[in-house]
């Protein structure tokens, strides 16, 4: 997702099981409290709440575990604007009980977490397995199954062992990938036998724009007019070197859980992807065009070569050679797929043509992004209502766009909505009273939700 360090504490994240969707979404496999008879939401839909463990744990060095990418890089001064840092964060660490007791008293039956790699590999395959963090998401698993609340974990959020960029250049490196094989292999072997939904990377889409084309975040590469960092990199090639290496280790971590664990444990593993829907600024077919590029560029990048074997048409015709090839060997590893795709949909922005139109410098507008102008304003129009959050804008219908979109592109396979929700700046002026009455909140999920069922209702229909 597309948030400031540690702000994601601050949104209601939801996690869905859209039944429409999910074929599997029954009474037999799902063992969690069902949904009042007054509900427009079928009976086995998830409604559920998210975190990470680097925004939300703490405890950094607590208990053997091993500095991570994020731990480095928000110690450096000026990386993050108020010099917060996720040391202790909210010490979900130390309070999961409580916040567990929390969730099951408002009544959420799912809960999306991840697993921190460095908690559990401090050096990577490099050195030992860290049992007290094998035992600490052994007790926070029993903890959340006990509450008949079902876990998703993600095995990756932005976060690796520092060891890993050390030594070899981390998501730059063909050997992450074995790396993260024998980082699944200990997760499935260790939590599968009750977690039944499993992630392999969080929004890898969001985590390779912004550590190797922007440098926002780390190991924070980058190159020309996306920025002079300090760290070097190539805004123009590393995105998509980096981009292969998580796809691929994505392919390895299923093949394993196919071949080795899905069968005797009977649990599903997919991917999460930051999820925008691109809106063209005009009905004109260049901007239609620019529309679906942005989508190829930002989502289907991942996507395509998971679900179909190959990057999207548009960027092989925009990129050529600079786009990473797939050996046969590579193409077999891809074929194992996924079993279901994670949206997180939060905003949605304009797109505009910079191939046969005029167009200004900004974001999308380069041939690493595929020559599409995005922004939530253009012509003087916006796309829906600014909030706290410069990036993200209110359209709900946005969320029934993307799921249709997702649905015909990847022929009706299983979807979860892992995040959405708002921001909101803190004021510690405002009265108890204001701050409980969230208005802005209310009406940003009652929008949302509202154009999710209404998703759920023309979807169920063939078409």
């Amino acid at each position: 997702m597309e948030l400031p360090l540690l702000a994601h504490h601050a949104l209601f994240a939801l996690s869905f099981c859209i039944s429409i969707f999910l074929a599997s979404c029954d009474d037999d496999f799902l063992s969690v409290k069902k949904n009042s008879s007054s509900s427009p939401f079928p009976s086995n839909f998830l409604f559920g709440t998210a975190s990470s463990s680097y925004q939300f744990e703490g405890a950094y060095l607590t208990d053997g575990k091993g500095l991570n990418n994020w731990d480095v890089f928000t110690h450096k001064p000026g990386t993050i604007m108020d010099g917060t840092n996720g040391d202790v964060a909210v010490d979900h660490y130390h309070r999961y009980q409580e916040d567990v007791d929390l969730m099951d008293y408002i009544g959420v039956n799912s809960y999306r977490f991840s697993l921190s790699w460095a908690r559990i590999l401090p050096k990577g395959r490099f050195g030992k397995v860290n049992w007290a963090g094998i035992d600490y998401y052994n007790q926070l698993v029993d903890t959340i199954v006990s509450k008949e609340i079902e876990p998703f974990v993600t095995m990756s959020h932005y976060d690796i062992p520092l060891e890993l960029e050390e030594r070899y250049g981390g998501w730059l490196s063909p050997e992450i990938q074995e790396d993260f094989k024998y980082y699944a292999n200990i997760c499935f072997k260790n939590f599968g036998d009750r977690v039944k939904y499993w992630v392999t990377f969080n929004e890898p889409n969001v985590a390779t724009i912004r550590g190797y084309r922007t440098g926002m975040w780390p190991p924070s590469r980058c190159s020309g007019s996306f920025g002079n960092c300090s760290y070097g990199g190539d805004s123009e090639r590393e995105p998509f070197i980096a981009a292969s290496n998580l796809l691929l280790s994505h392919a390895v971590a299923v093949d394993l859980y196919r071949t080795k664990y899905q069968k005797k444990q009977g649990g599903k593993i997919g991917v999460v992807m930051n999820a925008i829907w691109f809106e063209p600024v005009s009905n004109s077919w260049k901007d239609k065009l620019a529309a679906e590029r942005a989508q190829s560029f930002y989502m289907n990048w991942f996507l395509d070569p998971i679900i179909i074997g190959e990057y999207p048409a548009e960027m092989h015709e925009i990129l050529g050679q600079d786009l990473p090839t797939f050996s046969r060997y590579d193409v077999e590893k891809l074929k194992s797929g996924l079993d279901f795709i994670g949206v997180n949909h939060y905003t949605s922005a304009f797109a505009k043509d910079c191939i046969f139109s005029a167009c200004e410098q900004g974001r999308g507008s380069s041939r690493t992004e595929g020559f599409t102008l995005r922004s939530p304003q253009m012509n003087g129009i916006s796309i829906g209502e600014p909030t706290a959050l410069d990036w993200l804008y209110v359209h709900p219908q946005g969320m029934e766009k993307i799921l249709t979109y997702l649905k015909h592109r990847y022929n009706n396979i299983p979807m979860f909505i892992t995040e959405n929700g708002i921001g909101m700046r803190e004021n510690s002026n405002h009265a108890t009273k204001e701050i409980i009455n969230d208005v802005e909140r209310v009406e940003y999920l009652r929008g949302y939700l509202d154009s999710l069922a209404t998703a759920i209702r023309l979807l169920s229909y063939p078409s």
